[in-house]
């Protein structure tokens, strides 16, 4: 076997591969003289078949499989030769001219082929022990868990029939019944029967609560409701509804009364109990928002040490996975690019940059994490395999099985994990100053979509 590298730029690499005819001849045989102790054929005892006679049979499906065989080993030599690390599987090409492959394929012209590769950049080395970071965090106090606590028993409320004569109000819960159209025609979801609608909830379109307000048990009416623009469903959005509505029953709120019956609804043995259990969500919480902004600092911080050529497969992938995701959403949303401001043109512009990030940060701190050792022990991916597990409730058994049998599924599991613990590393060396911030401040939304680190990297 003859490789020549053919080009080289930038992280692409290109080899020619030239396989000598009679060297394909000899595995096409060595494979014919295996198959012939395998198969049993008409008129010839096992393993006594003529080679000439099974070559006629089976020459091109095992010709097909020398072929493959070759292209793998010449795939390995390849990498292994000039230890490359690649970015994505070797693609391989043969020539264009169809009587050259036919000749080929029938074994009377050299394998001649090109392997194409891309490979991962090295990364440059960084001084990581400057990165100076702010970990904000907020004390729980125990107006937060009065708080909490006043929401869970709300959410717990119970509801008494009102008399007949009772006028819905704000807070009160209707049992309805209605049927919905959209210029006279229905529409899938419109209709419901049992349904509870707690006025001033706003849970459902605008429009629709506020025509039950004063009605009585037994009334029936109509009620006008537009779908908001941003719904999510894009047949839907914007448009006016009319349902006609018959409301079956009017109940009042009770009083609510948080007390060891309401910690027993909740599992709980009483109030201590119920507000004890309330702080260690509320703990977890918040030590989750603090990680995540601590993360986000640190994220950038790298971003601004780090500059290096990428891989454009890998940036094309990540790409078409953020922008599938935009299409997806502006699909269901309705909205269009005008609506945002932008046009598709800069908006394309915009995600390829978060693209780029995802794989730069991905890169540095898969070498990162490297380079410090990190791995991820088995009892770690089956723990993580099991939570996954517990997402498909009567499923559990499918599920691990999907994972157990499927490398790549499993490395999916793997990844964030390894991220998470190459992220403790690069904290650990960071300086780190604590400040407290309102929970206002730890909460407020922003903009998730440059956090996200793209799959290869770990």
């Amino acid at each position: 076997m003859q490789v020549t590298e053919i080009s080289s730029q930038g992280l692409q690499r290109s080899y020619r591969v030239v396989f000598p005819v009679q060297s394909v001849a000899d595995k096409l045989n060595a494979s014919l003289d295996d198959l012939r102790t395998k198969v049993q054929l008409k008129g010839f005892r096992k393993g006594k078949a003529p080679i000439a006679h099974l070559r006629r049979l089976y020459g091109r499906s095992v010709m097909g499989e020398v072929i493959q065989e070759t292209v793998n080993e010449a795939s390995r030599k390849i990498v292994d030769d000039h230890h490359i690390r690649l970015a994505q599987e070797p693609r391989v090409k043969f020539p264009e001219d169809k009587a050259l492959v036919d000749a080929m394929a029938d074994g009377k012209a050299d394998l001649d082929f090109s392997v194409d590769v891309e490979v991962l950049p090295e990364i440059p080395q960084a001084d990581l022990s400057g990165i100076s970071l702010v970990r904000e965090t907020t004390p729980i106090d125990d107006t937060m868990i009065d708080q909490a606590v006043q929401r869970l028993a709300e959410q717990n409320r119970t509801f008494t029939a009102a008399d007949a004569s009772h006028k819905a109000e704000n807070g009160d819960q209707l049992t309805v019944d209605f049927t919905g159209t959209i210029e006279g025609q229905p529409f899938e979801g419109g209709n419901g029967e049992d349904i509870k609608v707690v006025l001033g909830q706003n849970s459902f379109i605008p429009g629709f609560e506020q025509g039950l307000e004063g009605a009585t048990a037994g009334d029936e009416r109509e009620v006008e409701a537009e779908f908001p623009g941003a719904y999510l469903r894009a047949d839907l959005a914007g448009k006016k509804a009319n349902f006609k509505v018959k409301v079956k029953e009017v109940a009042q709120p009770n009083s609510v009364t948080i007390d060891d019956s309401l910690a027993k609804s909740f599992n709980m043995e009483n109030v201590e109990a119920l507000r004890a259990s309330v702080k260690r969500t509320l703990e977890r919480d918040f030590a989750g928002a603090s990680r995540q902004r601590l993360k986000r600092k640190l994220l950038d911080a790298l971003s601004e040490k780090y500059s290096f050529e990428l891989p454009p497969s890998m940036v094309e992938q990540e790409f078409a996975n953020i922008w599938g995701q935009v299409e997806s959403e502006m699909r269901m949303t309705g909205k269009s690019f005008a609506d945002d401001g932008t046009t598709e043109e800069a908006a394309r512009a915009d995600y390829r940059k978060i693209a780029e990030r995802r794989v730069r940060l991905g890169l540095v701190l898969a070498d990162v994490g490297q380079k410090a050792n990190i791995t991820v022990a088995d009892e770690e991916i089956t723990q993580a395999l099991v939570e996954r597990a517990r997402q498909f409730p009567g499923q559990e058994r499918e599920v691990w099985d999907f994972y157990k049998k499927n490398q790549r599924a499993l490395a999916e599991l793997r990844a964030p994990i390894f991220e998470e613990k190459t992220v403790d590393h690069l904290l650990a060396q960071a300086k780190i100053e604590e400040r407290t911030v309102s929970r206002e401040e730890l909460f407020a939304d922003v903009d998730e979509g440059s956090d996200a680190i793209a799959a290869p990297a770990a």
